[in-house]
C-alpha cells in the first residue's frame, strides 16, 4: 500500500476527509466546488484501519479524528493552541436560552443551550475558574427574559454582587430548604398548566397539543428559570439529625427538579469542587440527572471520574492534566459520549456586577419567588473607616 501525503494541498473552505471506497481525498463543502482529485487513484484502504492506528504526530497542538459516518472520517488538525489566549467569535448569536459561554479548542463558541441540556454538573478546584464560568452565564443571561434563582451557601459572597438582577437567593441551608419547596410547587403548577391545556377536543390540531410549557400560547407561557447551586456539597453536610432530615428533603426536591423541571421550564447549573457517593444519599442519583458536565482543574483523578467518569471515562486524564498555571481551561462533555476542551474568557466581578445592574429592570414577574427576593441598597454600603489623629513629636 503506498504512502498517503499527510499534507495534501487543498483550498479554503475544503474539509480533509477519508473514504473507504475513494482513499484520503480533499471532500469539498458544497457540491459546486467537487472536482475529480487527483488522489482519487491511490489504492483504497478500509477507514476502520486508520480509527484503529494512533494518530501521529504532525508538529500541531491537536491532531483529531472524527467518525462522521460508517466508512467517513474527518482528520482535524489544529494550527495553534487557540485556548493559550482566549479570543471568542465576533458573531456567536444568542437565543433564548443559549449562552456563549466559552471557546472551544477548535476555534468556535462553545454555547450553553438549557433547550438542548437542561441541567449541567460544573465541576472544579478553587482558583480553576468554576468562578468565571458561572459569571459569564450570569450575565449571558442577565439580558434574556429569564428568572434566575441562586442558591450560594457561602453566605453569598459569590452570588450577593448579582442580585439586582436574581429573583431569589438564598445564602445559607436554612433559607435554600425553604426556597426548594417553593421551586417544586411552581413546577407542579406549571403541570397543571400543561394538563388544562392537554384537556382539549379530538378536533383540536396536532401542532396545537403539548407535553412541556414550550406548546403553550406566548401570552399564557410562564417565564424560563434557571438555577444556580454554588458549593452543592455544603446542603449536603449535616451535624444533627434534624440537619439530616433537613437535607434529605433539600435532596430529594433537588432530584425531582432535575427530573421533571425541563418540560416546566426549570433548569439547574449545578457547581461544586467533588460531587459523589461520600455526600450521602441521594447524591448519585442527582448526578445521574445533570446530563451536562464542565470540570475544571481539580485537586485528584477521583474528582475528574466524578464529573466526566460516567459519560467520557477518556476524557478523564485530560481533566486530571489540566495545569493550574491556565484558569478557565475545562473538558466539557455531554451523555452523547462526546467531549472537547473549552476556556472561559475572563470577566471580572466588578464587570459582571455591572451588567445585572444594568439589566435589572428585566427580572420577570414570578410571584411564588417574590418572597426570596434579595435586597439591593440604592446605595453601596460604605464601612466606617476609624483615622487615627497625627501625634505631634516630643523633643
Amino acid at each position: 500500500m503506498r504512502p498517503v501525503s499527510s499534507r495534501p494541498s487543498r483550498k479554503r473552505g475544503q474539509r480533509l476527509r477519508h473514504s473507504s471506497s475513494r482513499g484520503l481525498v480533499n471532500q469539498p463543502t458544497t457540491a459546486e466546488q467537487r472536482q475529480p482529485n487527483h488522489l482519487t487513484s491511490q489504492p483504497a484502504f478500509p477507514a476502520s484501519n486508520l480509527l484503529s492506528q494512533p494518530v501521529r504526530s504532525t508538529g500541531r497542538p491537536s491532531t483529531k479524528v472524527v467518525s462522521l459516518e460508517p466508512g467517513v472520517v474527518e482528520l482535524r488538525l489544529v494550527g495553534f493552541d487557540v485556548l493559550r489566549k482566549v479570543k471568542m467569535p465576533r458573531r456567536t448569536g444568542s437565543d433564548l436560552l443559549t449562552v456563549p459561554v466559552a471557546l472551544r479548542e477548535d476555534a468556535t463558541a462553545f454555547v450553553r443551550d438549557y433547550r438542548a441540556v437542561p441541567h449541567q454538573l460544573v465541576l472544579g478546584a478553587t482558583l480553576s475558574g468554576k468562578s468565571m464560568f458561572l459569571r459569564n452565564l450570569l450575565t449571558g443571561l442577565a439580558a434574556q427574559p429569564v428568572a434566575l434563582v441562586g442558591i450560594d451557601c457561602k453566605r453569598g459572597v459569590e452570588l450577593a454582587p448579582f442580585a439586582p438582577r436574581l429573583s431569589a437567593l438564598a445564602t445559607d441551608p436554612d433559607e435554600a430548604a425553604n426556597l426548594l419547596p417553593v421551586l417544586v410547587k411552581e413546577m407542579e403548577d406549571r403541570y397543571d398548566l400543561i394538563k388544562a391545556r392537554q384537556g382539549i377536543a379530538p378536533s383540536t390540531p396536532d401542532e396545537v397539543i403539548t407535553s412541556d410549557v414550550w406548546g403553550l400560547p406566548e401570552g399564557k407561557r410562564p417565564h424560563p428559570i434557571v438555577v444556580f447551586v454554588d458549593e452543592v456539597a455544603e446542603l449536603f453536610l449535616v451535624a444533627t439529625r434534624k440537619d439530616e432530615e433537613r437535607r434529605d428533603e433539600m435532596v430529594i426536591q433537588l432530584i425531582r427538579l432535575a427530573q421533571l423541571g425541563r418540560a416546566a421550564g426549570i433548569y439547574l447549573e449545578i457547581c461544586g469542587q467533588r460531587f459523589g457517593a461520600e455526600l450521602g444519599k441521594g447524591a448519585t442519583m442527582l448526578r445521574a440527572q445533570l446530563t451536562g458536565r464542565v470540570c475544571h482543574r481539580v485537586n485528584d483523578e477521583a474528582s475528574a471520574k466524578m464529573a466526566l467518569g460516567d459519560i467520557a471515562p477518556e476524557a478523564v486524564g485530560v481533566a486530571s492534566t489540566i495545569a493550574a498555571e491556565v484558569p478557565g481551561l475545562a473538558v466539557a462533555g455531554d451523555t452523547s459520549g462526546g467531549w472537547i476542551r473549552i476556556r472561559t474568557p475572563y470577566l471580572s466581578l466588578a464587570d459582571a456586577a455591572a451588567t445585572c445592574r444594568e439589566t435589572a429592570e428585566l427580572v420577570p414577574d414570578v410571584p411564588a419567588l417574590e418572597p426570596f427576593r434579595p435586597h439591593v441598597p440604592a446605595q453601596p454600603v460604605m464601612l466606617p473607616v476609624t483615622l487615627a489623629k497625627p501625634r505631634p513629636a516630643h523633643g
